[in-house]
């Protein structure tokens, strides 16, 4: 009885030795990879403060006013403001006034590198884009370097509302029209404790649009509750992270992280009072895993992505994948266990090395995993989403949370 106690100190004292603080990530430019409050930037420093140790590396969309307190908090903003956004889309006024605002506004943020852009519009119709395109153009060519804002409508909207007959017609019109250097939109599909396939099948065709044309892609996604939608929870915020991760996505935009003051709104990262709720540390929580993954993923090219068992619109069989067998997942000390639905995105670096992000798209059941190579047997290595750092896989590493992914190298 003795040596067993013994023994459980020793092993209880291996634990408390292993479970060190890990230095959190440097943060990542947000050229590189975008983490984004979408929304009015705060003009309270504090507020930005807590932005920035939650994580976010770009405000919102902030005043002139504003933009010396968000540099101070070392965040970026796309900036908002009359003389960039302030037009009837459909009826500019004459060209010289354009660039005659474009001027002032230059005079005032175009040296001032917390100003990442310039916010223009939120979920255009169609017939605007040409006019936000004329726009975009003098702007760039009198801030060279800043970048348009202009933030699509999901894939399930009606060709009414698009203004064009497709959803593949209105996306390349931000690319083709617009000159928009990185393709934004949104989708919001966590519904009745279930990720929608909307989410997957938006996802599918934006990836598509970001290889064909070059220009990366950020996905907006739920991070409040309003309407139906789900409450946020560590295994929402990972799944809609991972998931764009998996797709290739550079970057994440969280709808809202202030808590609107209308409607049945709750649960931002912050309230509507101005203080952090729950959500602020779920927030963070995912945000510092892509501050550790994103030197990692930003190397790498998306190769494609496959679903088990189950295919949303547009999607691919795993059986498709070109480094994978097979992957099992199970359970422990259920009856019966609850079968395993994941996807994987698959990468190479530029030295042609094969990566893999395997993602639990159940948001209520954790599973543990085992991957069959192509060919059998390839090493595995997890790139850690606490400290980024390559490590060889074993011991614990096999389980997924709800939700989760794990970055993985085959050797």
């Amino acid at each position: 009885m003795v040596r067993m106690k013994r023994i459980s100190v020793a092993f209880a004292l291996a634990g408390l030795a292993a479970a060190q603080w890990i230095a959190q990530p440097e943060r990542v430019d947000p050229r590189a990879f975008a983490i984004m409050a979408w929304g009015s930037s705060p003009s309270d420093p504090e507020q930005l403060r807590l932005m920035k140790e939650a994580g976010l590396n770009i405000s919102g969309f902030c005043r002139v006013a504003d933009l010396e307190k968000v540099r101070a908090a070392g965040l970026y903003c796309f900036v908002s403001d009359k003389r960039a956004n302030g037009y009837d889309w459909e009826k500019l006024p004459p060209e010289d006034e354009i660039r005659r605002n474009a001027r002032e506004l230059a005079r005032e943020i175009g040296d001032n590198p917390a100003a990442l852009g310039f916010y223009l519009r939120d979920e255009p119709h169609a017939s605007l884009m040409p006019g936000l395109g004329k726009v975009a153009a003098i702007l760039l060519e009198v801030m060279p370097g800043k970048w348009p804002y202009v933030n699509l409508f999901p894939h399930r909207v009606a060709p009414e509302r698009l203004g064009v007959p497709g959803y593949d017609a209105y996306v390349r019109m931000l690319v083709d029209v617009i000159k928009a250097p990185f393709i934004s939109y949104d989708n919001y599909s966590l519904v009745g404790g279930e990720m929608m396939d909307s989410f997957y099948t938006n996802l599918e065709i934006i990836r598509r649009h970001s290889l064909e044309t070059g220009k990366p892609f950020w996905n907006c996604v739920l991070a409040n509750a309003h309407f139906n939608y789900m409450e946020p929870s560590d295994a929402t915020f990972h799944l809609q992270a991972y998931a764009t991760l998996a797709y290739g996505g550079r970057g994440i935009q969280y709808f809202t992280y202030l808590t609107p003051h209308v409607g049945n709104y709750r649960l931002g990262a912050v309230d509507q009072f101005g203080n952090r709720t729950a959500t602020w540390d779920m927030l963070r929580r995912i945000n510092l895993q892509l501050h550790a993954l994103a030197p990692t993923i930003t190397r790498l090219r998306s190769t494609g992505v496959y679903h088990y068992p189950d295919v949303p619109d547009q999607g691919r069989y795993l059986a498709e994948s070109r480094f994978l067998a097979g992957v099992e997942m199970t359970q422990r000390y259920v009856r019966p266990p609850v079968m395993g639905r994941f996807l994987v995105g698959e990468f190479e670096d530029q030295e042609g090395r094969p990566y893999i992000l395997l993602v639990n798209k159940d948001l209520n059941n954790s599973f543990q995993f085992r991957i069959r190579t192509k060919p059998e047997g390839r090493k595995l290595f997890r790139v850690s989403p606490y400290s980024g750092r390559e490590e060889p896989f074993g011991r614990e590493m096999d389980w997924l949370a709800p939700g989760a992914g794990v970055l993985l190298r085959l050797e």
